[in-house]
């Protein structure tokens, strides 16, 4: 069991749901879940269902994987900075960590092929970012930032390939999510020494960013901003806070809660844009997503 828990710790789990998150919002810009209530059988699992259901399997593949091989790559840099982790514990093996991150992968396209070859070429497209990302683009402070957030980008855009024409008509919502997880990446460069103040003022600013573009949003003829408000004010309260403790002082232990903040949060701005486009109901339940995400968060590391 504790083997078990050990690889479990290394997907990530909290995370995962974060991940998932985005696979909700890209289905609710689709416009399908407007057309599934106004269904006489709503309550049945027909194609558009099936096509959600798959795609958030990929997804947890997809994102499991990436952060697997995260902890394989830095395997021998954790026994210095974090020996807790699972693999320079002893508790998980690189070969293990690099055959579950290796399925997880392959899982994430299958599932994603059982949609469309649009799902699942940016299943392979968000697989290889994150391999790059986790070898590479985690040591470069301009593209490693811009990496991470491609990661979450193309995930936003698997969840719109529920729908393959929304990919083409609205592929500049994910900028949103690049962005933003630009701006957590940036801020968590301090995590571990601290004293990073450029890079934890330069999240401040491509978080306001993220916030002013979830509002302006408003222009969009089917985007409602008075369903979307109460969950980017909720947003804003839950970001902001931590991120100007951790600019006050820059102390490791404050960056890590500003950044871990930022990871959660995701949930809250998927469901902020998500209500603009389905509605208070679908934006409330992605933000269920959220307590248990929070649950999960203290049994399992999220950074």
């Amino acid at each position: 069991m504790k083997t078990v828990i050990a690889y479990l710790r290394l997907m990530r789990p909290a995370n995962i749901l974060t991940a998932i998150a985005d696979i909700m919002l890209g289905y609710a810009v689709t416009g399908s879940v407007i057309e599934i209530w106004n269904s006489e059988e709503k309550w049945l699992i027909n194609p558009d269902i099936s096509a959600l259901l798959w795609l958030v399997i990929a997804t947890i593949g997809l994102y499991g994987g990436g952060v697997v091989f995260n902890d394989v790559f830095d395997a021998e840099l954790d026994k210095v900075e974090r020996p807790e982790r699972p693999i320079p514990s002893g508790k998980a093996s690189i070969a293990g960590g690099s055959i579950l991150g290796a399925l997880l992968l392959l899982t994430g396209v299958l599932a994603a092929w059982q949609v469309s070859a649009v799902s699942a070429i940016l299943a392979c497209v968000t697989a290889a970012l994150a391999l790059i990302y986790d070898k590479i683009g985690k040591h470069h402070d301009f593209f490693g930032p811009l990496n991470m957030g491609a990661c979450r980008g193309t995930n936003l855009l698997l969840g719109m390939s529920a729908v393959t024409a929304t990919v083409y008509q609205y592929w500049y919502i994910a900028l949103i999510p690049v962005v933003y997880i630009s701006a957590i990446t940036m801020i968590s460069r301090g995590e571990v020494h601290g004293k990073n103040l450029k890079a934890l003022q330069g999240g401040m600013g491509l978080y306001l960013l993220v916030v002013l573009s979830i509002a302006v949003m408003g222009v969009l003829e089917q985007y409602h901003w008075h369903a979307a408000l109460p969950f980017l004010m909720l947003f804003a309260y839950l970001i902001f806070p931590p991120l100007v403790k951790a600019i006050r002082k820059q102390r490791p232990q404050l960056i890590g809660r500003a950044v871990k903040a930022g990871v959660l949060s995701l949930i809250v701005m998927d469901s902020a844009i998500a209500a603009g486009f389905a509605g208070i109901q679908y934006g409330l339940l992605i933000l269920l997503l959220l307590p248990v995400s929070m649950l999960l968060a203290k049994a399992f590391a999220v950074t």
